[in-house]
């Protein structure tokens, strides 16, 4: 691919054309559609029955699976494991509060990829927002001591957020100022983070005064989030995901900067020759997108680990391409597609303790569906169901289009 860039996403009518051709030159060369904009654009725009349609075969395939490599009866190969699967996502309290548990970061993480794709942006650099939000926040909760829980935890959860707008900023600034690919910029910042914290927890401004393995202090009670039950893990984070992801949904629906991102991610060339900045609005993106890392970075440490080890993230940033692409690009699809992978994380625990089945099929159930959705015309000859609505209509748009 060439650094001109092959121009803006789909066709444009000779309006729009007239638009382009009137944008400063830089523009195409910096804000130029790619292959993986086409083919976001592409996973986005499944219509809802392809989502569902593309979550069954997963699971049929699934099914298969377990039969193959189980020695137990077919039938009870598979309603022995799927039905461990549901109650441990979804059979009682406890079981709920383990989904919710799993379901706030990857909400949270799944908007990090969301947002940035309503820009036309991939932002693959939710590990690295993860860990900085992990860390600001996990720092200012241990490091600060004598202060009240209702000041204490706010500040801790506006540390999260600095440290990953900063992560999320850096990509974005270098997008619009020279035209650096984000999804190099960002590939590269997750590396860089995962070396970061293993330095810094071995650090003395970091690292547990009795311990020679790299694992921080522990997060002061002040600035832990609250359990509404003590038997229960669950916390607070939950509320807080699912308020923010409201917030997201107005900034990106209802208000004017959310309507720039939308337009450029679109047509670049003719949300600037309309007026649009189109590098604040790639800036703008990445930097909110960085936000919501940073804060499920925080959510994880002052919630259920109430420190900081190496390996905190989890994978949970390229969880968030999942979710996001799951979700189909959409805040709603995000929180619907967050709690479902949520519920599948929580489940493969349990599904595992009594089955006995890998950890490794939700995995590979998960990733099944992203296949099947990346595919939607796949998805329609095996059901011989007719192109219809989101399916065709959006490939054209924008990646959140």
């Amino acid at each position: 691919m060439s650094a001109e860039g092959p121009g803006p996403v789909g066709p444009i009518d000779s309006d729009d054309r007239s638009l382009a051709t009137e944008a400063p030159e830089r523009t195409g060369r910096l804000y130029g559609a790619t292959v993986g904009q086409r083919l976001a654009a592409s996973i986005t725009g499944a219509s809802l029955r392809t989502t569902l349609l593309a979550v069954l075969s997963a699971v049929l395939i699934g099914s298969v699976i377990l039969v193959l490599s189980s020695d137990e009866a077919p039938l009870a190969a598979v309603t022995g494991a799927y039905g461990a699967l549901l109650a441990g996502s979804l059979g009682g309290a406890g079981a709920i509060s383990e989904t919710l548990v799993a379901a706030t970061p990857l909400i949270l993480t799944g908007l990090a990829v969301a947002i940035p794709l309503r820009a036309g942006l991939f932002n693959i650099g939710g590990e690295s927002q993860v860990l900085a939000g992990g860390i600001a926040g996990g720092y200012v909760g241990f490091a600060l001591t004598g202060l009240p829980l209702v000041v204490h935890l706010p500040l801790a959860i506006v540390a999260g957020l600095a440290g990953g707008t900063l992560i999320g900023w850096l990509p974005g600034f270098l997008k619009a100022r020279t035209g650096a690919h984000e999804v190099i910029s960002t590939i590269m910042l997750n590396n860089t983070m995962i070396a970061v914290t293993v330095w810094l927890l071995t650090t003395k401004a970091f690292q547990k005064p009795d311990r020679t393995d790299p694992i921080s202090r522990d997060v002061l009670d002040s600035a832990r989030l609250p359990r509404p039950s003590g038997s229960l893990r669950v916390d607070i984070g939950i509320v807080l995901a699912l308020a923010v992801a409201l917030l997201a949904y107005w900034f990106i629906e209802r208000s004017t900067t959310g309507f720039e991102l939308n337009a450029v991610g679109a047509n670049p060339s003719a949300a600037t020759a309309a007026g649009m900045d189109a590098a604040r609005a790639i800036v703008v993106a990445m930097s909110t997108a960085g936000a919501f890392g940073g804060l499920a970075g925080a959510a994880v440490v002052l919630g259920v680990q109430g420190r900081i080890s190496p390996g905190f993230s989890a994978g949970l940033g390229f969880d968030g391409i999942t979710v996001a692409l799951l979700g189909r690009g959409g805040i709603g699809g995000s929180i619907a597609a967050g709690l479902l992978l949520g519920a599948f994380k929580a489940g493969a625990r349990a599904m595992q303790a009594e089955t006995g089945t890998s950890l490794d099929l939700v995995v590979v159930i998960q990733s099944l569906i992203i296949v099947f959705i990346a595919a939607p015309g796949l998805v329609r000859a095996i059901y011989r169901v007719r192109a219809e609505g989101a399916d065709g209509a959006r490939i054209s748009k924008g990646w959140g289009g």
